[in-house]
């Protein structure tokens, strides 16, 4: 393995957000690394989805996000996995990307967003603003397994995850559980976000522990606004898919031009609504500065009554019914009758009359003439027509800044998985495949399975990346470090010869004999980078030399002998 593999590899292990940017093939290798663990697949078992057998995938996905939101948390605390610095990271990867173009997509080296972002000022939002000049936190992705044992850190309840982390968790999650085929799920990246496009009905967009449909990703409402937030005012850097990835700043691809073309096409209908009322009452929801030119009729025994718009959002505000969806009638039913009037405002536009308008003209919002047509209908009723439709065909229409297409296609062999193999059979396929997609082989060390993996990478990773172990022991000496190790839990979180990198094990307060010989090296190697320090693990016994004799016990089988530095 050359240099230049090694760094790869052993950002594998680590998946920090700079690695993912800089190699994106590691990006579905974690969804394929979570695809193989048996976390995911327990979930199958559990009485919560046993109910659901013979059910559609779409009802499965809508009852996995409340089965995800019951079970992890969104976590934000940049603290997790420690510090590194601008410096370190951009001279790591100069040979990969040049650093002004760093600067430009990642927030963790200067990128301060778009427009809103602008608005929010995008590192206090993050809680980026307090780490200054040249210190930067990792910000690394859990895997399935330390997601889980986020229950064991002090200050959390259940699992956790960033934004990352819950996309890759999703993906894994639609294919095991719900039965949806990786095909039709594709990973969306952005300098601040990690979402999944679930090509699913009208399509599905994950959003941190949420699920955004299409008539969601409309519905004018606070969440709504959130959910679109990165797709809105982003640059989309990276789109992944068993078939391959798409870069924005690579002119090569692995995805060919088909899938991507698809892929386009399903964003573009997703991010477009047909003006129908209830997308207009959408729009006035959540432009209220508008409300005031519109009311509403309704007809009662024969009699036409009207409101002004802004009373009756007022009352849908505080009930459980919707204008213009399937329950308006019953929200009409719940205004006093003194809040209608039996004449029309004249100086206020009725929306049943601007839907006629739209309907007999045919307006067509990404038409140029149509939308001028509409504006001057409007011109008599609201003060600003023009910013009126150009505000409205934003919000029914919004074109995601995607990587270009027309790259450079490298193909490699097609992970091809059916929903219907055993996870044994799913982990056999994947070995098969290694040696013509990398993809897959970095899956297994993102899996972290060290009986199917060269040690290298991932002991880099442990000396290298792991920064909260050392933090942690820097009041202790050796011996004590030692003595605290022995008296943790022996537990992993890793199942089988599945290995913890050194944080991990300091963040749950858990871990086998091997995985705390690596986290005491580590610990010894950042005192001393000259002191050699070697590693022996003869299946349950684990002797680490340093100058002196340390031991530990392993229940991972495991048969290695590890000089640390090397």
């Amino acid at each position: 393995m050359n240099s230049d593999q090694l760094e790869k590899y052993s950002s594998a292990i680590t998946l920090s957000d700079m690695e993912i940017f800089v190699f994106p093939e590691l990006m579905y290798s974690l969804v394929l690394a979570n695809i193989m663990s048996p976390i995911i697949w327990e979930w199958r078992e559990t009485e919560t989805f046993k109910k659901l057998e013979g059910k559609s995938p779409y009802r499965k996905l809508m009852r996995l996000k409340q089965f995800i939101m019951d079970r992890y948390e969104f976590n934000l605390d940049l603290d997790t996995w420690g510090l590194t610095s601008r410096d370190v990271e951009l001279d790591r990867f100069k040979d990969h990307i040049a650093p002004e173009e760093i600067t430009k997509s990642n927030a963790l080296f200067g990128y301060t967003g778009d427009k809103y972002y602008f608005d929010v000022d995008i590192r206090r939002h993050f809680g980026l603003d307090k780490y200054d000049g040249d210190v930067i936190p990792y910000w690394k992705t859990e895997t399935a397994e330390a997601m889980a044992a986020f229950r064991y850190k002090e200050g959390y309840s259940t699992g956790a995850g960033e934004c990352v982390s819950l996309s890759t968790l999703y993906a894994a999650a639609a294919f095991v559980v719900c039965g949806i085929p990786l095909e039709d799920i594709y990973m969306v990246l952005t300098p601040l976000h990690s979402q999944n496009f679930i090509d699913i009905q009208e399509g599905v967009l994950t959003n941190n522990r949420r699920l955004v449909t299409k008539s969601m990703w409309f519905n004018g409402t606070a969440l709504s606004d959130k959910a679109q937030r990165a797709l809105r005012n982003e640059q989309v850097t990276i789109v992944a898919h068993p078939a391959g990835y798409v870069h924005c700043l690579y002119d090569e691809a692995t995805m060919g031009s088909e899938v991507y073309e698809r892929f386009t096409g399903l964003m573009d209908k997703y991010l477009t609504a047909d003006l129908t009322p209830l997308i207009i009452a959408n729009f006035l929801r959540c432009n209220s500065g508008y409300q005031k030119y519109f009311q509403f009729c309704r007809q009662r025994r024969g009699e036409q009554l009207f409101i002004k718009a802004e009373v009756l959002f007022h009352y849908e505000h505080g009930s459980t019914f919707r204008i213009y969806d399937a329950s308006f009638d019953k929200l009409l039913a719940e205004v006093p009758t003194d809040d209608y009037v039996g004449y029309k405002v004249v100086e206020r536009l009725c929306c049943e009359q601007l839907m006629a308008f739209i309907e007999y003209e045919k307006i067509n919002m990404k038409d140029a003439a149509s939308r001028d047509k509409l504006s001057k209908y409007l011109a008599a009723f609201v003060p600003d027509a023009d910013k009126f439709v150009a505000e409205l065909f934003s919000f029914v229409h919004m074109e995601a800044r995607l990587p270009a297409a027309g790259k450079e296609y490298v193909p490699s062999k097609a992970i091809e998985l059916s929903t219907e193999m055993s996870r044994e059979e799913v982990i056999d396929y994947l070995e098969s495949i290694r040696d013509d997609n990398a993809t897959t082989d970095l899956a297994f060390y993102a899996y972290r399975d060290m009986k199917r993996c060269s040690w290298a990478p991932f002991m880099k990773a442990a000396i290298e990346r792991n920064p909260v172990s050392i933090e942690a022991t820097k009041d202790k000496s050796i011996k004590e470090t030692y003595q605290w190790l022995e008296q943790m839990d022996n537990g992993s979180i890793y199942d089988g010869s599945r290995v913890a990198q050194p944080d991990e094990v300091i963040n749950f307060h858990r871990g086998d004999g091997a995985e705390k010989a690596i986290l005491l090296a580590n610990v010894i190697h950042g005192r001393d980078s000259e002191m050699p320090v070697t590693i022996e693990i003869n299946d349950q016994n684990v002797l680490l030399k340093a100058g002196q004799d340390y031991y530990f016990t392993s229940n991972k089988g495991l048969n290695q002998s590890i000089t640390v530095g090397a």
